[in-house]
C-alpha cells in the first residue's frame, strides 16, 4: 500500500457553525482505516518550522502567523480564526505534504490526508488557506536537489492562485490549474497553464479536457515529481463548486491522473484540496477516492 500521512493536528477546533467542514479530516482517516488502506498505520509528519515556511512565504507573514499576530484584514481573507490550533494545523499540513512528497520519491506514490491549501500567496493567506503546503514542499525539495522539476496538477474547482504566486519565479516548478472559471478567486494569479471551465460541466466533458491536455504536458515537461491536488469540490453537490461531476466522475478523474503518473514512472504526491458542505461523511468518502486509486495501481 502507498504510504499515507496523517497528523492529529490536521483538525483544529473552529467556532460553532463555521462553514469550513473541519471534521472531514478525522473522518477521512477513519474511512481509510476501515477500508484497509493503512495496514501499517499512518505516517506522522514533523510540523513545518519557520525556516521551511519562509522558503515559500514572506518572513514577516510567517512570523505574524506563528506569533498569532496576523492583521485582521488577512485573517478575514483567510476565513479562519488564526488561533493556536489553526496555526498548528497549518504547520502540520505543510510538514505533511513535504513528508508525503519525500515518500512518493521513495515509493512511487504517497499522499497526505490534508493539504492543497492553494490560495495562500507569498505575502498572506486566503480562502481557508494559511500556508501553501505544495509550494513549501516543492521549493524545499528543489533547494535540497532532490528534484529538478515538479508539476503541480491542481484539479480543485478553484484556481490555484496562491501556488501560481509562490512559484512564479520558478520555471522548473510548473503549475497547471483546471478549475471553474466563474468561481473564487475573482483576482486570479495566472499560472503556467490555466484551464477555466464553464459552469455545470459534467463528467464526460471534464474528463475529455484532462485526456486532451494532461498527457502531452506530462510528456513534454517530464517532471521528477507530480503534486496532485485532488480537490473534490468539482462535485455537483459541493457547496462552493459550480461544476457537475458525480462520484463516478471523481473516481475516473483520480484513476486517470494516478494511472498516467504511474505509466510514465513519475512519482506522485497527492493532497486532498477542497470539499465543502454539511454532509461531512460524503465529503470525506470522496476524499478517499484518490487514496483508493493509488492503492489500486
Amino acid at each position: 500500500m502507498p504510504p499515507i500521512v496523517f497528523h492529529p493536528a490536521y483538525e483544529a477546533a473552529l467556532p460553532e457553525g463555521h462553514r469550513f467542514p473541519m471534521q472531514k479530516y478525522s473522518r477521512l482517516a477513519e474511512i481509510l482505516r476501515a477500508r484497509g488502506l493503512v495496514p501499517d498505520g499512518f505516517v506522522t509528519p514533523e510540523p513545518a518550522d519557520a525556516a521551511l515556511l519562509a522558503g515559500a512565504h514572506d518572513r514577516a507573514y510567517v512570523e505574524a502567523v506563528l506569533t498569532a499576530q496576523v492583521p485582521r484584514a488577512i485573517e478575514r481573507a483567510i476565513g479562519l480564526p488564526v488561533t493556536e490550533a489553526v496555526v498548528a494545523r497549518s504547520r502540520a499540513s505543510s510538514g505533511g505534504t513535504l513528508r508525503a512528497a519525500r515518500l512518493a520519491l521513495e515509493h512511487g506514490r504517497a499522499g497526505s490526508t490534508a493539504g492543497g491549501s492553494h490560495h495562500a500567496r507569498r505575502s498572506g493567506g486566503a480562502g481557508f488557506c494559511v500556508f501553501n503546503d505544495v509550494a513549501v514542499a516543492a521549493l524545499a525539495l528543489k533547494r535540497e536537489g532532490r528534484i529538478r522539476r515538479a508539476l503541480v496538477v491542481d484539479l480543485d474547482v478553484h484556481q490555484g492562485d496562491g501556488t501560481a504566486d509562490c512559484l512564479a519565479r520558478e520555471p522548473d516548478l510548473f503549475t497547471l490549474s483546471v478549475h471553474c472559471e466563474r468561481n473564487y478567486p475573482t483576482d486570479k494569479v495566472p499560472g503556467d497553464l490555466d484551464i477555466g471551465l464553464p459552469d455545470g460541466l459534467g463528467d464526460a466533458a471534464y474528463l475529455a479536457v484532462l485526456e486532451a491536455r494532461l498527457p502531452p504536458l506530462v510528456e513534454g515537461f517530464a517532471p521528477d515529481l507530480i503534486f496532485y491536488n485532488a480537490g473534490v469540490d468539482p462535485h455537483r453537490d459541493d457547496r462552493l463548486g459550480r461544476l457537475d461531476l458525480t462520484d463516478d466522475g471523481l473516481v475516473a478523474r483520480d484513476r486517470f491522473v494516478v494511472g498516467l503518473a504511474m505509466s510514465k514512472k513519475i512519482p506522485l504526491c497527492a493532497v486532498i484540496g477542497g470539499g465543502y458542505g454539511r454532509d461531512v461523511d460524503a465529503i470525506a468518502a470522496r476524499h478517499a477516492f484518490v487514496f483508493e486509486a493509488m492503492a489500486a495501481m
